[in-house]
């Protein structure tokens, strides 16, 4: 069955309404096929109605939708050849971070990503998507692979922050991201990062230091979670909301605060919706990047990334 989010309860009783008369059909007793016309065209209406005005903590909801396609997803549908990679050559392989080389249409490319899992039991295996310093020092060994063999790298990120336990931090997690930030600014082929559900925190930067930034339309990306800042700020989870339109977390806002670089669009109703579609819209907007950057020589590539994130937050005269 679909999951539908708090502010989809219309929808949902739209949609329910409309399974029921298919039932009715599928009997033989009626045909009712103009009523189920019109309800579909009416589900369409608020679904455009509902996700033209959505307000920032809602964004949060839909990142987070259980059915948004993952970084798997992403791999699966628009790398061909794909081979995985795995460990960091030093402590484990952390399953939070998946990589690996593959095909992008025809070029080759290396593929990184943070992958939440499916199901109850991928979610527990994969921490729900935050890495351990393992898996930063994964991506960091792959980084330093793709630059040594001239491969464009691709990233898609979707995790709430990196592992917050005391293990992590005692292998060095504030290090392990700080040396894949490092890389991921040092290496000189192209880098083109995505955030496809959740940036949160040095987790997310750890992977979306490129020379170009993406992001789905209704995606987030911020240095805390929602509910993080209001128990920081004030002390309560009543404000997760406030939080979330304080903290300028959505596409549009990053876009137009100069922080990422491009918005793909998602299909009517979420990613969730139509992960195919979503995942084809990405696939588009990726190879216009690579076809534009693979113009460029490695010291610019390296130049130009450097430049764009030590710009952010600078104060104009």
């Amino acid at each position: 069955m679909r999951h539908f989010l708090d502010f989809e309860k219309p929808i949902a009783d739209l949609e329910g309404k409309i399974e029921e008369l298919k039932h009715l059909s599928g009997t033989g007793e009626m045909n009712i096929a103009d009523e189920v016309g019109k309800l579909q065209a009416k589900v369409e209406r608020q679904l455009r109605a509902t996700y033209q005005k959505l307000t920032a903590w809602q964004k949060v909801q839909v990142a987070r939708h259980s059915d948004r396609p993952h970084a798997l997803d992403a791999i699966g549908h628009l790398i061909e050849d794909f081979q995985p990679l795995a460990g960091d050559r030093s402590f484990a392989d952390d399953a939070a971070i998946v990589g690996g080389i593959g095909r992008f249409r025809g070029r080759s490319v290396m593929v990184i990503g943070t992958e939440k899992g499916a199901t109850t039991e991928q979610r527990v295996r994969r921490s729900f998507g935050m890495a351990r310093p393992e898996g930063y020092r994964k991506a960091r060994r792959l980084m330093q692979m793709a630059d040594r063999f001239g491969l464009p790298i691709l990233t898609f990120v979707d995790t709430a922050g990196a592992y917050p336990g005391i293990d992590a931090e005692a292998r060095g997690q504030a290090e392990a991201i700080a040396r894949s930030i490092e890389t991921c600014l040092a290496v000189r082929v192209p880098v083109i990062a995505t955030i496809i559900g959740e940036g949160g925190s040095g987790g997310a930067v750890a992977l979306a230091v490129g020379n170009r930034v993406l992001m789905f339309e209704h995606a987030v990306y911020s240095v805390i979670s929602p509910e993080g800042c209001a128990s920081i700020l004030w002390r309560s989870g009543e404000y997760t909301k406030d939080a979330a339109e304080a903290l300028k977390m959505t596409a549009q806002d990053l876009e137009r605060l100069g922080v990422i670089d491009a918005i793909v669009p998602e299909p009517l109703g979420g990613a969730h919706r139509n992960p195919k579609v979503a995942l084809s819209s990405l696939g588009k907007a990726v190879g216009e990047a690579l076809d534009d950057l693979a113009k460029r020589d490695g010291g610019q590539l390296r130049i130009e990334r450097r430049d764009k994130f030590l710009a952010m937050g600078a104060a104009e005269d």
